[in-house]
């Protein structure tokens, strides 16, 4: 059986004279400053989350705005007067605060039944997504 020293003994019998003022103010600040660490990182991670999530909302509108276009005829076609369409900044029903814009035009002159469309979302004047794509008038 190995005998603790006496300091060891003071120690666990209670006799030692405990934590110095000096030792506790460092680690209250230690303890403070991964505290503010552990904040930020969290702070970061909520805004990341943020953003995604609205480019997330953005692409899903824009996806979902370019399929309505390519299956509806929003423009119709004329070989003798092509006209390009525009509809701008439109507000979303579903998705508040989140505006559409969709043009269509030909891309040939005269018209051979293709256009392309473009969609852009955005919000709070800053565009989330830009999507381009073309439609063919199966007519032409």
């Amino acid at each position: 059986m190995i005998k603790p020293n006496s300091q060891v003994r003071k120690a666990f019998q209670g006799s030692s004279r405990g934590f110095a003022l000096v030792e506790i103010v460092i680690a209250i600040a230690l303890l403070g400053v991964i505290a503010v660490a552990i904040l930020g990182s969290l702070s970061y991670a909520s805004t990341v989350l943020i953003i995604s999530d609205e480019r997330a909302t953005a692409e899903s509108l824009a996806c979902s705005q370019m399929e309505y276009v390519k299956d509806n005829s929003m423009n119709p076609y004329d070989i003798h007067d092509p006209q390009s369409y525009e509809q701008d900044n439109v507000e979303s029903t579903e998705y508040p605060g989140y505006f559409i814009s969709v043009s269509a035009e030909p891309v040939r002159n005269p018209d051979d039944g293709i256009q392309k469309i473009t969609v852009t979302v955005s919000r709070d004047g800053e565009v989330l997504v830009t999507l381009e794509d073309y439609k063919r008038n199966p007519e032409i």
